[in-house]
């Protein structure tokens, strides 16, 4: 299982002066996620602020990532779990929209997410004479989860065999390899670009591109529409 920074590492990038070491081949894992509960409750916008300082950084990652394996069905410009309850309990819909905005790929690391949205729902909390208010069927309960990790059985031993094998995997192995790889690798990058990267400079430009995609507004699927372009644009010679 996987919490916040367990992790299994992929091939790395390992050169030997002169020379390649052998790759070791890519095996695509799948995943799934299990709340677990933080015992953190909140029902007004003063107690959130408070809660959002004392959760565990887990916490706060699955509050804007998990939705992407575990749908709900709101709004889609709310795509964090703060944005909606702030959206439908307190029925704040400005303080909504300024969290919906956040993008948690602009930050280097969970605090500083963290104190960006401490930081703009205490804004918030300065403009109002009243302290908004959620209903208590409505309470906002701070969860993290743990990643519970497979093996696929499934191995890929040339770059050129993602373009037909992306197509298929699922949306744990997507979230898996190419989203939560980047919290998990002291470089932030994504699973196969770290296998593109063990290859020298061959796949350099894919690399590169692959890093360049940020995959928080989007959906899985999307994702992995967008990743089998990439790389069948690289690979132009293999079949679908």
């Amino acid at each position: 299982m996987n919490d916040d920074l367990a992790a299994e590492p992929q091939a790395k990038d390992t050169v030997p002066p002169g020379d390649l070491a052998p790759v070791a081949p890519f095996r695509v894992r799948d995943c799934a996620l299990v709340a677990i509960a933080t015992g953190v409750r909140t029902q007004n916008l003063r107690e959130f602020r408070d809660g959002l300082i004392e959760v565990p950084p887990g916490s706060i990652y699955h509050h804007f990532w998990g939705r992407l394996l575990q749908p709900q069905f709101d709004e889609p410009e709310y795509n964090n779990d703060f944005a909606a309850w702030a959206y439908h309990a307190l029925h704040t819909k400005d303080l909504a929209e300024r969290l919906a905005v956040i993008d948690p790929t602009d930050y280097p690391n969970i605090e500083d997410l963290r104190q960006e949205v401490v930081e703009i729902v205490e804004v918030r909390l300065d403009e109002s004479e009243m302290v908004p208010w959620a209903k208590a069927d409505q309470q906002f309960y701070f969860v993290r989860h743990q990643l519970v990790v497979l093996d696929t059985g499934h191995a890929i031993e040339d770059p050129a065999q993602f373009a037909q094998v992306i197509p298929r995997m699922s949306n744990g192995s997507i979230f898996y390899h190419f989203i939560d790889a980047r919290r998990r690798t002291w470089d932030r990058r994504d699973d196969l670009s770290s296998y593109l990267a063990s290859h020298g400079d061959t796949y350099a430009g894919l690399a590169k591109e692959l890093s360049a995609v940020d995959p928080y507004f989007s959906s899985l699927p999307r994702m992995r529409e967008v990743l089998t372009e990439l790389f069948r644009n690289h690979f132009p010679g293999v079949t679908p």
